[in-house]
């Protein structure tokens, strides 16, 4: 059974940096078997009804703005799966969610960019799933814990967003991060370690500095949406954590872990 992961996005020009993380991002995928497709929360795709991606070969979404023109020029011409998008709108029925097919959705960045490094190849099927801000942190939870059997079938679910993700408080010349934001990541930490439930889809209550760490919910949304696909097995495991620009949280959270598990990187 393949274990879901959360994976910070980063910045649009993720996938033309080179640091501690890209370096993460592009080894990760050697650690774990190779699934036969990939299933992304994007945070980047919002919708008031569960949305699944479903073309067959679904164009390239670039940002319109404030990334390097070299992004441009990256290709992932990657193929769509419509029976798995179709299995997974059945799991979603069975659990009373409503969602629905979109055929001419392309992929946007929060799902390319991670999976450019971590797959280039661009051999791996892929389908990506909106995120719902208005829904409630149970409701996210839910939704992931009903696409939880599509980890038994070889499918690797990852939810692309952040955890710290506040432009406005980002500090493009301090390399240093911020104490607050630290702060709010090591509790999300201690309670994802213990898969504190109760804490977690009250974070906004209890976590030090919320407001200024999620000043909107779609960037958090995918990491429960990802957790709640490892229902079955709650566990967690951090596998990389670092910041950029004094505010932005690069992090990698494993969630169910491996039967077997391998030799993952520090």
């Amino acid at each position: 059974m393949l274990p879901a992961f959360f994976i910070a996005h980063g910045t649009p020009n993720l996938a033309m940096e080179q640091h501690a993380y890209t370096e993460f991002l592009h080894k990760l995928a050697k650690s774990i078997p190779q699934p036969k497709a990939v299933v992304v929360f994007s945070a980047y795709w919002e919708s008031p009804v569960q949305a699944i991606s479903s073309a067959i070969h679904p164009e390239m979404i670039y940002p319109v703005s404030g990334v390097s023109e070299k992004v441009y020029s990256i290709k992932y011409p990657v193929r769509g799966d419509l029976t798995l998008s179709l299995h997974i709108q059945q799991l979603l029925q069975e659990e009373g969610i409503r969602c629905e097919l979109d055929d001419e959705r392309g992929l946007d960045h929060g799902v390319w960019a991670p999976l450019y490094m971590m797959y280039p190849d661009a051999q791996i099927p892929v389908v990506e799933l909106s995120v719902n801000p208005r829904l409630t942190p149970e409701e996210h939870y839910r939704i992931g814990a009903a696409l939880g059997p599509l980890r038994e079938e070889d499918v690797l679910i990852l939810g692309s967003g952040g955890t710290v993700h506040n432009l406005r408080r980002l500090d493009r010349n301090n390399p240093v991060p911020q104490l607050w934001a630290v702060e709010f990541d090591e509790w999300l930490a201690e309670q994802l370690e213990t898969w504190n439930l109760e804490a977690l889809v009250r974070y906004d209550e209890r976590a030090p500095h919320a407001a200024v760490a999620v000043p909107t919910p779609q960037h958090f949304a995918p990491l429960l949406l990802a957790l709640g696909a490892a229902d079955g097995a709650r566990r967690a495991k951090l596998l990389h954590h670092s910041f950029q620009m004094g505010t932005l949280s690069l992090c990698c959270w494993m969630f169910g872990g491996l039967k077997k598990p391998q030799r993952f990187l520090d």
